[in-house]
């Protein structure tokens, strides 16, 4: 299954919950979920029992909308998780929150997940003084990540780290915002990471 490429307000309506997938809007509380907190449709307000196998599916689509990833790509990096040891469902996490798209977007220079992906894929990052337009570039604690000296002054960039000041940065990366720059300084702690999201359904769905 491809990428979702469709309206993600109806997408987040749909699983009942805020997946970041709107940025300003969301901030604003003008999002389509809450103007209209129920699943879209003509029976959208009616209350649908879900199954267990609904709720541990449920909860795999939400990570995959919300970090922007494939069903491909998902199920190699659960993969890769499950050969680790460790806590399966944590390092899964981990492991999205190391990709660069998100990175970028946790470091404050996009609203978006989205909208970080299409920095990436534009050439408008760096790494480690090197241009990666691969969004599921695996980002190492220490890394630096940048904007490109020619993009520095995009709109959306400039309003993206001027939003800052009201969403906050996580504690995992170090951001110099003037020089628009920052640090990928380790990988956080499952606790850390505030996503609506239970991993353990997952683990369970693919321990099928």
């Amino acid at each position: 299954m491809a990428r979702y490429r469709g309206p993600v307000e109806k997408l987040e309506r749909r699983l009942g919950v805020s997946l970041a997938l709107k940025g300003e809007r969301r901030l604003a509380g003008k999002s389509a979920l809450d103007k209209r907190p129920f699943a879209p449709g003509q029976h959208g307000q009616r209350r649908a029992k879900i199954s267990e196998y609904g709720l541990q599916l449920r909860e795999k689509q939400k990570a995959k909308f919300m970090y922007g990833v494939s069903e491909k790509q998902f199920h190699r990096l659960f993969s890769e998780a499950a050969r680790r040891e460790g806590n399966t469902g944590a390092l899964l996490v981990q492991l999205l929150e190391q990709r660069l798209d998100n990175v970028v977007y946790r470091m404050g220079f996009a609203t978006t997940r989205r909208f970080a992906r299409q920095l990436v894929t534009h050439g408008h990052i760096l790494v480690n003084g090197k241009r990666v337009d691969i969004p599921s570039y695996r980002v190492e604690p220490g890394a630096k990540v940048e904007i490109a000296e020619k993009s520095k002054n995009n709109p959306q960039i400039v309003r993206a780290i001027d939003l800052t000041a009201q969403t906050g940065i996580v504690g995992w990366v170090d951001v110099e915002k003037d020089k628009k720059f920052g640090i990928f300084t380790r990988n956080p702690e499952r606790e850390e990471v505030i996503i609506p999201i239970e991993e353990r359904f997952i683990v369970e769905l693919y321990s099928k």
